[in-house]
């Protein structure tokens, strides 16, 4: 008896679950798959485009500090992160042999002033003597030619007095501006080359100024027509959350350079009020707005077909717009500026008509006629309706090569040049 009930509660169970099952099974089948909108309301909106790079920062000016002679290091008053006004010492090369050269160059300039003092009066008495005729021209030309050789060996002691003291002078290092030690890689007692040498010279300190900084960016190719010099932009860093920023272009490289497989052109942006806790290198991102319309009509970007016209062999754009008693009516419309959502719509509708998502049937069979039509002449397909993926940035071209079913924006994922669907 006790294994009867077993069953009979099993039994019971199975088909308690089997009846949820089908429950759930039909509200399920009932309910279908979620579609997605064949319908947009035309409303009014704004709209912006702009051109996203990120980029490091670094200083406007930054020099790497070497000794223009070799030597070793003596005084080196200066350490990482400080902040040094222009003129005060970076550090100071060990002159003592050059005070002993020098103490010798003036010994021989002043041996060689005497030694011409004395030609000069020689000179002038073998001078008198040989007018009054009681010496001989030969020997008036010795007395002569050994003053000319006395001024040359002071000229010469005094050149090499001179060698000296700039070099003396080359052993003191001062800032050339207000800056910051970034990096000082060696330390008191160490010797050093000069930048002279085959090497380039000892890195003695890298200094920057930090009151400037800028952001080295590789902006896409497709983007830089968009760019100008003296353009503001919008910084934020990614170390300093909530920080904005304003920026200025400053230089745009003339030609382009390939970085992580795509090609693009070096900008430099300058940075305006530099905030404190900004630190060279930091990676910024830019945004540079390239244009923008405030409470403008707008259209979904699915909405918006673009076809070549096979009389004018321009590019037109058009919506389908529907009609209250159901009918839908093929417009054209004038496209200004796109993003990544909406495209402006500045002629052919206002706020509140209702527009197809998707072209409609009766357009789908009229074009395949025409496609069958031409394929029998032997003509090839027709002008092709092009889609929103394949264009850039706002109120530029016709799309090239058709975009996305759907409407969603092409070309890596960049706004439409000119807001369009595919036709199928």
């Amino acid at each position: 008896m006790k294994y009867v009930w077993i069953l009979l509660l099993a039994a019971g169970l199975g088909a308690g679950g089997y009846y949820l099952w089908r429950q759930q099974s039909a509200v399920g089948a009932s309910s279908g798959p979620m579609r997605r909108p064949t319908t947009a309301i035309v409303i009014q909106t704004n709209i912006s485009f702009a051109v996203n790079a990120a980029g490091e920062i670094t200083p406007a000016e930054q020099v790497s500090v070497r000794p223009e002679i070799n030597g070793r290091i003596e005084l080196l008053p200066v350490d990482i992160g400080d902040f040094v006004k222009k003129g005060d010492l970076l550090f100071k090369l060990d002159d003592s042999e050059l005070q002993r050269q020098r103490a010798s160059a003036v010994t021989a300039v002043e041996r060689a002033r005497v030694e011409l003092e004395k030609a000069e009066r020689d000179l002038r008495r073998a001078e008198q003597l040989l007018k009054e005729r009681l010496i001989s021209q030969e020997l008036y030309d010795d007395t002569r030619t050994a003053y000319e050789l006395a001024k040359n060996s002071l000229e010469r002691a005094q050149s090499e007095l001179a060698v000296v003291e700039e070099r003396l002078t080359k052993t003191e290092v001062r800032a050339p501006f207000d800056c910051t030690v970034l990096t000082r890689p060696v330390s008191v007692g160490q010797a050093v080359s000069g930048s002279g040498g085959v090497s380039g010279g000892t890195e003695v300190l890298t200094i920057a100024d930090l009151s400037a900084l800028v952001i080295n960016a590789h902006v896409n190719q497709a983007d830089v027509p968009r760019l100008h010099v003296g353009q503001k932009v919008e910084v934020t860093v990614e170390a300093v959350p909530g920080l904005v920023v304003t920026g200025i272009v400053e230089r745009i490289a003339p030609q382009a350079t390939i970085r992580n497989n795509i090609k693009g052109f070096a900008t430099r942006i300058l940075l305006r009020n530099v905030d404190t806790r900004i630190r060279p290198g930091m990676t910024a991102n830019i945004r540079i707005p390239v244009a923008s319309a405030s409470n403008v009509t707008a259209v979904p970007l699915p909405a918006v077909f673009t076809e070549r016209n096979p009389e004018t062999g321009r590019f037109e754009r058009f919506v389908f717009v529907r009609q209250p008693d159901g009918t839908v009516e093929k417009r054209e419309v004038k496209v200004g500026v796109s993003d990544f959502f909406y495209a402006e719509i500045q002629e052919g509708l206002s706020p509140g008509e209702v527009v197809m998502l998707e072209m409609p049937a009766e357009e789908l069979e009229r074009r395949a006629r025409l496609l069958a039509g031409q394929g029998q002449q032997g003509q090839g397909g027709p002008a092709g309706i092009r889609g929103a993926g394949g264009g850039r940035g706002p109120g530029g071209p016709p799309a090239g090569g058709g975009g996305r079913p759907g409407g969603g924006p092409g070309g890596g994922g960049r706004p439409p040049g000119g807001a369009g669907r595919q036709s199928g």
